[in-house]
Formats: structure tokens, C-alpha cells, sequence
């Protein structure tokens, strides 16, 4: 009975992985990734070498290592300050791949387009130097396309492409030009149509938004969707529930990605991008939790953070098969990737060792979320590459504090310890298992 719960629960986290919409979005954060990545380091750049206190300082005048800012910000310009686009266009695409549809640049086009016609036609700026507010019209702002309409592009890169994409399969609404032209034109006939109803609906409703309501549906959406997810999914409580549950679906067999990217992704991502902004302004820095900081404290060694169980096996374990495989892991759980562990020891399905596997990161969370809050380590502030190793991951997310580094080691050496008594149960489990085995014989 125990088997079959098991087996169905499998299934039915399988079948959640495989939702198409899910699995589109998990793709189209990890499509998009590497420009976060290269923002991060344009951060660090910015607010460590090129500081007017920094080392660069005496070595070049104020004025050139200002102008080389100029640089960073021109990288993040094109990276985190057009995150929505950027995820419209990676949603609109991965959704029509895994839809199979062929013409992959038509759904990209018409997603662009929609995200475009949301947007407001007229806003407020602050005039620089100054607390006053400028009004301007027909101008695209950073600030829109930016963190704040990351929801805005998820909602355009998933609706209006599904929407487009139905309607092209209707063939009263293709245009059939004949043969003897060229394919480019011949398809860009047969979603005329289609692409004229999706962009025209999304524009109307952004009208009706703008002329009657005095609003714009990219403030409508993070106002009402994204604030209030991000409340829910980065409180400590309901952060620490929803990554310790998708830790706890790996070791059923089932990648904790499946069930921790869709939710907690497109809110970690927004969080390090604000912290990124602040920072490079030298403004309070507004998110504990954010991607860096579940990197550094949540993903030491890999999911788990297995780097404490390895040390564990090789202080204290004599048993051989799990010396062997933790050779063999050392090397790839250095850049936290820990499959070796979990399918090699293994943790899927081992009793003994789902309980440290699923609480000592959210252990070493909830430490470093009130280290962080009372002022004992800097918030995480750069966004780092998840297989960043360990020591050099908290140092780089820190912008360079030597205490968070420091935390880092103690919360991997009380990992280990945490471990340890769980990893003697499974060494014992294993024994009188193989031993029940040679008896049999």
C-alpha cells in the first residue's frame, strides 16, 4: 500500500512537471539566465572596481572611472532593464516549441507586439537633480520593461501565444495567397489574421485601462498579481514551505526545478534585479530573499545542500560504497551539482536520509535570513551563477562581505553534523539489508 501512495504520488508530480505551461516557463527562466548572470557581474563591476573609493581610485581620475560605469549600466540596460520583454519572447517561444508549432518567429512577433501595446502612452518621469515630475508621452521606460512588468511579460509570453496559436489553426481564418511565392510571405498571409485579433484585443483592453480607468495594465498586473505573490512566496514562511516541498518532490525521484522553478523563479529573479538596481544606487537594499541568497544558503553542494553530507562520509563514514561515490561526487557537488549523491547513495526514497535532505536547507535559510535581517552579514546583492562553488558563491552575492562568507562555513559545518547521525541509520539499513541478502543465499 505504502508502494502504490508512493508510486501514484510519483505520477502525479510527473504529470505537474510535464504541464505544458509550467514546463515553458521553468525553460524560459533558464533560456534567460545568462543575461541575468552577465548583469550581476556588470553590477559588481560597477560598485566595486569602478567606485570613486575604490582601489581603481587612485590609479585613474573620478571622472574616467565614471565614464567607465557607463559600461555596466549599458549592460544591465540591455539585460535586467528589459526583463519583460526578454520574457515574453523566451515564453512565446519555448510554449510554440512544445506546442510543435513550426513557424517559431510568428508567436515571438505577436507577443513583442502585445507586450508593446500595454505599455503606457503617457507617464511620469523625475526630472534629474530634482524631486520633480516630468510628464512624457510615446517613450518606452526601463522602469516598465523592466522588474516591474516581468509578470506582465509572463502573461503576454503565455496568453497572447496561446491565443494566437489557436486561432492560426483555424483555417477560415488563413489566407491563402496559392503557390509561387515565397514561404516567408505565404505564412505571414496565413497569420495575418489571427495576428490582428491578439494584438488588436490586447491593445483594446489596454486602451479601455488608459482613457477610462486611468491606469495602465502594466501597473494593474504587478499591483495585483505580482505584489501579492511576492509577499506570499518570499515571506520566510511561505518561501521556506514552497522550496522545502519541491526539495522534498527530488527525493520521490522528481527534480525540485518542477515544482520550485514556475513558483519561486520569476519572484527570486525579480527580487535580485531590484537588489541589483539599489545597490548599483547606492540605495537600502529591499529583498533578503532573492535567487542569490537561495544559492548561497539553500544550494551549497546542490539541492539539499549535500556538500554537508559528503563531508560527513568522509570524516566519519568507513563504510566503502559511500566513500566511493562520494569521490566521485566531490568534484561536480563543488559546483552544486549533487546527482551523483542522490541517485548514487541514493537519497530517492531512503528514509534515513529525506529528513536532512529536505530540513537542512531550510535551516541554513532561516539562519541567514535573520542574519541578514539583524545586520550580521550584507543581503545578497549580486546575482551569481547557481554553480558558483561554495565560499566564493557568498563572497561575489555579498558584493565581497567576509561575513557572509564566514556564515556560509558554519552553516556547511553544522550540515555536516546535522547529517551525520542520519547517514549512520542508512550505513546500518544498508548492512543488515545486504547482510538479510547473503543470509538468503
Amino acid at each position: 500500500m505504502k508502494d502504490g501512495f508512493l508510486e501514484r504520488f510519483s505520477v502525479f508530480a510527473q504529470k505537474i512537471g510535464a504541464q505544458i505551461h509550467l514546463r515553458s516557463l521553468r525553460d524560459s527562466f533558464a533560456t534567460i539566465m545568462p543575461l541575468y548572470i552577465l548583469a550581476g557581474l556588470a553590477t559588481l563591476l560597477n560598485n566595486v572596481f569602478f567606485t570613486p573609493d575604490g582601489f581603481l581610485a587612485s590609479i585613474f581620475l573620478a571622472s574616467t572611472i565614471e565614464k567607465w560605469r557607463l559600461w555596466g549600466n549599458l549592460i544591465t540596460n540591455g539585460t535586467l532593464n528589459i526583463s519583460a520583454v526578454l520574457v515574453a519572447v523566451a515564453l512565446a517561444y519555448h510554449l510554440s516549441s512544445n506546442r510543435r508549432v513550426k513557424n517559431l518567429i510568428a508567436p515571438i512577433i505577436v507577443a513583442v507586439s502585445c507586450l508593446i501595446v500595454l505599455l503606457p502612452a503617457l507617464d511620469s518621469v523625475v526630472v534629474p537633480g530634482t524631486k520633480d515630475t516630468l510628464m512624457i508621452s510615446n517613450v518606452i521606460l526601463f522602469s516598465k520593461i523592466g522588474t516591474m512588468g516581468m509578470f506582465a511579460g509572463i502573461f503576454v509570453g503565455l496568453f497572447a501565444t496561446e491565443l494566437f496559436l489557436k486561432l492560426s489553426k483555424n483555417k477560415r481564418l488563413q489566407i491563402n495567397i496559392g503557390q509561387g511565392v515565397p514561404p516567408a510571405v505565404g505564412q505571414s498571409f496565413n497569420i495575418m489574421i489571427p495576428a490582428f485579433i491578439v494584438i488588436g484585443s490586447f491593445s483594446f483592453v489596454s486602451f479601455i485601462l488608459q482613457a477610462f480607468l486611468d491606469t495602465n495594465c502594466i501597473t494593474l498586473i504587478s499591483t495585483l498579481i505580482q505584489e501579492p505573490l511576492k509577499t506570499i512566496n518570499t515571506s520566510l514562511p511561505g518561501y521556506i514551505l514552497i522550496y522545502s516541498f519541491g526539495n522534498f518532490f527530488f527525493t520521490m525521484g522528481i527534480h525540485q526545478a518542477v515544482i520550485n522553478g514556475p513558483l519561486l523563479d520569476p519572484i527570486l529573479l525579480s527580487n535580485i534585479s531590484e537588489n541589483m538596481i539599489a545597490y548599483s544606487q547606492g540605495a537600502p537594499i529591499p529583498n533578503i530573499i532573492n535567487y542569490s541568497f537561495q544559492s548561497v544558503y539553500g544550494l551549497t553542494g546542490g539541492t539539499g545542500n549535500t556538500i554537508g553530507l559528503l563531508i560527513a562520509i568522509f570524516l566519519f563514514s568507513k563504510y566503502k560504497v559511500y566513500r566511493d561515490i562520494g569521490k566521485l561526487a566531490l568534484a561536480p557537488g563543488l559546483f552544486n551539482i549533487n546527482e551523483p549523491v542522490i541517485f548514487g547513495i541514493p537519497i530517492v526514497f531512503n528514509i534515513s536520509l529525506i529528513i536532512p535532505f529536505v530540513l537542512s536547507p531550510a535551516i541554513c535559510l532561516i539562519i541567514a535570513y535573520f542574519a541578514t535581517a539583524w545586520g550580521f552579514i550584507s543581503p545578497c546583492v549580486v546575482l551569481i551563477p547557481w554553480t558558483t562553488p561554495p565560499i566564493l558563491s557568498a563572497f561575489l552575492a555579498t558584493g565581497g562581505d567576509w561575513r557572509a562568507v564566514v556564515l556560509q562555513i558554519l552553516l556547511i559545518s553544522g550540515t555536516a553534523l546535522f547529517y551525520l547521525p542520519f547517514l549512520k541509520m542508512s550505513e546500518r539499513i544498508v548492512k543488515v539489508e545486504m547482510e538479510g541478502k547473503e543470509i538468503g543465499k
